[in-house]
């Protein structure tokens, strides 16, 4: 049995998001959670929220029990950016993306 919680469009980058995710692939929940409590990485804390409400969906929806669940598959994806400009000199702009992406974890027996 598969439970799956979904983040979308979150303020962080994919690339950084997926140093997160690739900790705590395949881990037992309660280890990925304490892998994610200690990273010092800001996107640890927003991979760590999802991985709680996969595991909440499990044990709500599901009846799974919470000793047994392992992450089974995380990834993140990019999502559309933010445009944003910086002024510069002789009245031009520079152009400024800043990046969101989608998580998507999935744990089960």
């Amino acid at each position: 049995m598969e439970t799956q919680a979904v983040l979308k469009g979150v303020r962080l980058s994919a690339q950084k998001g997926r140093l997160a995710a690739d900790l705590v692939r395949g881990q037992p929940v309660e280890r990925a959670l304490n892998i994610l409590s200690f990273s010092p990485k800001k996107s640890s804390a927003i991979v760590k929220k999802v991985l709680e409400s996969a595991i909440a969906n499990a044990e709500h929806n599901d009846g799974a029990d919470i000793d047994e669940l392992k992450v089974k598959r995380i990834h993140v994806e990019k999502a559309g950016s933010l445009r944003r400009f910086r002024a510069r000199a002789k009245g031009r702009g520079a152009k400024i993306e800043k990046q969101t992406c989608h998580i998507y974890v999935t744990v089960g027996n």
